[in-house]
């Protein structure tokens, strides 16, 4: 991966924000859900707007979840959301996932939704993750693979979209393939009991194609994805509005379909 300084590629438009308000507990972290129990404290790395954040709180009242993110911005609606749920137990701070301002052993789950890729250094964040993880812990991640997503039908826009994707998150300093990495991350930060699983998001009604076809119409011209394919000279306008045409046409297909591979490590500390 290449050394540069790390720039969250999707950044924090509302489209983006819509997109990581539908996650929750259920369609992003099921595979952890088994493994909660009431009185746990747990620390969600990279928590965004806190959907997933505060229903995993719900799960482990009257124990503690901290969320963190490396932005402010959308803590104001994680902790917002909380109040207005009534989930108590849950607070929002503003930290760096490389560098956890938490003791060792200080939680029993620690926590990361697609935030590995994001890094240039998904290993050496694993093993922080795991110093701040009590011995018998989990750490747990979940992470997509973007040369695993799959639509119908082919669109050469799409392609062409996917592929300055992928540019761009690796000139940002991330791997958008992550997925499949993330069982060699864990054994390479020195975690040895380590489980594997994986699971899907699936778009193909109509509401769904609308919805998903169009937050990425508008993150194909005004995310962070859009000006950062501007400023490293890897798309010009014209690019980039081909590529968010393509996807409110995608987003109109009857037949229209698109599958989000993601991988998942549980890894007991």
């Amino acid at each position: 991966m290449p050394a540069t300084e790390p720039r969250y590629v999707h950044g924090h438009h509302e489209s983006v924000l819509r997109s990581h308000r539908w996650r929750t507990a259920e369609n992003s972290a099921g595979y952890l859900l088994p493994h909660l129990r009431p009185g746990m404290r747990l620390l969600d790395v990279g928590c965004g707007p806190g959907t997933i954040t505060i229903d995993l709180a719900a799960r482990v009242t009257p124990g503690e979840v901290v969320g963190i993110d490396p932005a402010e911005a959308p803590l104001v609606e994680a902790r917002r959301d909380a109040a207005a749920r009534g989930v108590d137990g849950v607070t929002f701070e503003v930290a760096d996932g490389m560098a956890l301002p938490y003791p060792d052993a200080s939680f029993d789950v620690v926590h990361a939704h697609q935030v590995l890729q994001h890094v240039p250094d998904p290993v050496g964040m694993l093993r922080e993750m795991a110093r701040v993880c009590r011995p018998g812990g989990l750490v747990a991640a979940r992470d997509s693979d973007y040369a695993a997503f799959t639509w119908h039908p082919a669109s050469p826009v799409l392609d062409e979209w996917l592929e300055l994707y992928h540019r761009v998150a690796r000139a940002s300093g991330g791997e958008p393939d992550a997925g499949r990495w993330l069982l060699a991350w864990a054994h390479a930060a020195g975690l040895i009991d380590v489980t594997a699983s994986a699971s899907a998001w699936c778009f193909a009604t109509d509401e769904d194609r609308a919805w998903w076809g169009g937050l990425w119409a508008e993150r194909a011209l005004h995310s962070s994805y859009a000006s950062q394919s501007l400023s490293l000279g890897l798309a010009d306008q014209a690019t980039l509005e081909r590529i968010s045409e393509g996807w409110r046409s995608w987003s109109v297909e009857p037949d229209g379909w698109f599958a989000i591979l993601h991988a998942e490590i549980l890894a007991r500390v």
